[in-house]
């Protein structure tokens, strides 16, 4: 710490060459900062699947639908502790920009299936005893401004009424939080039953079942007898764990990690050439100074350790401030207004950043260090 008024002073020579170097790491670590939260939000959903839940869809196709007698088949395969359905709705509100997903499901084994979505039970009660009652999450609740007692319409692309129309108005009963940050909580419940009897075609049907499992290590042989109960049927299935069925979804746009880590990896590699670039031109600069130091008692790993210092103290700036700027635009919010529900910057993540922050500053100064420190005090004040 006795040196670092030596250390500062030396950044602040160049003041503008240090301004726009610090500028290009904050940027890069804002950039970080986003690409974490959209990871996060496209596949957050795959990290908090449970293990003890499977998810068995139509072996072709998701879009293709399952019987609903296949439930007590399911539930009577051992190992199998409950079975319940769920079904896409494809609904809009007011506007086709206002997306957020909408499940029919049969309320009280979804939420036995689901402990994470936490609802008051008298509203849990209101949604019993509701036919058209539906509840919603916390999220979607806040961006449209709904609150309980609300009638919510939604515009459907699939599904037509018995009268003929696609408005399906629903009654808000209730409105539940996640019990973890990672919850999603943008997705609409209403009741299968209203929703089966209402629809003109394929009553009797199904979207897909979550399998709720004993034995989490006994998931993919379950899985297995599963299939094996509906081969060489009508409607074949396939069964997977609720990760890999939530990893399918996410990759549909792509392997998200894959395209981020590769977007932060070119961002990085350049910040990383003007960074060594930066401390190159200030070691050159100084060589006499250096020289001097060395002459003055300064020992070659003292000077090794000054550079060093220099270089990392740019880069832990430039990364916390752009770390810090990521995470409070993040927490602004999800700038496509509903579209990812699981948008923030997760703390793994933040640390993440600092230990890369620290290894930027490291590998921009080590080489230029180690030609300071290698540095012979005679050719060193022959240049000044």
């Amino acid at each position: 710490m006795k040196f670092l008024h030596l250390i500062w002073s030396n950044l602040m020579r160049r003041k503008l060459r240090t301004a726009l170097t610090l500028l290009s790491i904050v940027v890069a670590f804002v950039l970080f900062g986003f690409l974490c939260a959209i990871r996060q939000a496209l596949a957050g959903g795959v990290t908090m699947a449970g293990q003890n839940r499977l998810v068995t869809r139509h072996k072709i196709s998701i879009i293709q639908s399952l019987p609903e007698s296949y439930k007590h088949r399911m539930e009577r395969i051992p190992g199998v502790a409950l079975a319940t359905q769920e079904s896409w709705f494809g609904g809009v509100y007011q506007d086709p920009k206002n997306f957020f997903p909408q499940m029919s499901v049969v309320p009280e084994e979804y939420l036995a299936m689901y402990p994470e979505y936490l609802l008051a039970p008298e509203q849990k009660q209101a949604w019993l005893a509701t036919r058209t009652g539906a509840i919603v999450g916390r999220k979607t609740a806040e961006r449209f401004q709904w609150k309980i007692g609300d009638r919510i319409p939604l515009q459907s692309s699939i599904w037509t009424k018995s009268d003929g129309s696609r408005l399906w108005e629903f009654d808000l009963v209730g409105i539940y939080d996640g019990r973890d940050k990672e919850t999603d909580t943008s997705l609409l419940f209403f009741r299968y039953d209203y929703f089966d009897e209402a629809r003109v075609w394929n009553k009797g049907q199904v979207g897909w079942y979550m399998v709720q499992v004993t034995d989490p290590s006994q998931a993919a042989e379950i899985a297995r007898r599963i299939d094996e109960e509906f081969e060489n049927s009508a409607a074949e299935t396939k069964t997977e764990p609720e990760g890999a069925f939530l990893q399918a979804w996410a990759k549909q746009i792509g392997d998200i990690t894959l395209i981020t880590a590769t977007i932060l990896s070119a961002v990085f590699f350049t910040i990383l050439l003007v960074s060594g670039n930066t401390m190159s031109q200030a070691v050159r600069e100084r060589t006499g100074e250096l020289g001097a130091l060395k002459a003055m008692g300064f020992t070659s790993p003292q000077v090794l350790a000054l550079v060093l210092a220099e270089s990392c103290l740019l880069a832990l700036l430039g990364g916390g401030l752009g770390l810090g700027l990521a995470w409070l635009l993040v927490a602004r919010g999800d700038p496509t207004g509903g579209m990812l529900p699981m948008f923030f910057f997760p703390k793994g993540d933040l640390l993440r950043g600092v230990g890369f922050s620290a290894s930027l500053g490291v590998l921009a100064g080590i080489f230029p260090a180690w030609r300071a420190m290698r540095l012979r005090v005679a050719d060193a004040l022959r240049r000044m």
